[in-house]
């Protein structure tokens, strides 16, 4: 007996609507961290260099962009990132799909 894919397993786990809640919460922080990390990778940035710019320690900086983290950053705090490597935040909304 095959075991079951993980694209199966998902697919079958989004089918519930608390499981899909709570995924799609996720899914946001994540892809925010991910991009975080890109952007200042971009702008030849280190974690230390990022933290003295913004007068901060490393450690916030890693905490900010771990994407295992629990921690909601304010946006201000998202703001001051993205100023300091040279973006600006735009915020964007996209209704939900019809379930």
């Amino acid at each position: 007996m095959s075991r079951p894919s993980f694209s199966n397993f998902k697919k079958k786990a989004l089918a519930d609507p608390k499981v899909r809640e709570e995924y799609e919460q996720q899914e946001l922080a994540y892809e925010l961290r991910k991009k975080l990390i890109s952007l200042r990778k971009e702008a030849g940035l280190t974690q230390e260099e990022l933290a003295d710019i913004l007068n901060t320690q490393k450690s916030n900086i890693s905490r900010l962009e771990n994407v295992n983290s629990k921690m909601s950053p304010k946006l201000s705090t998202i703001e001051d990132y993205a100023k300091a490597i040279g973006y600006k935040v735009k915020i964007s909304f996209e209704p939900r799909p019809a379930t």
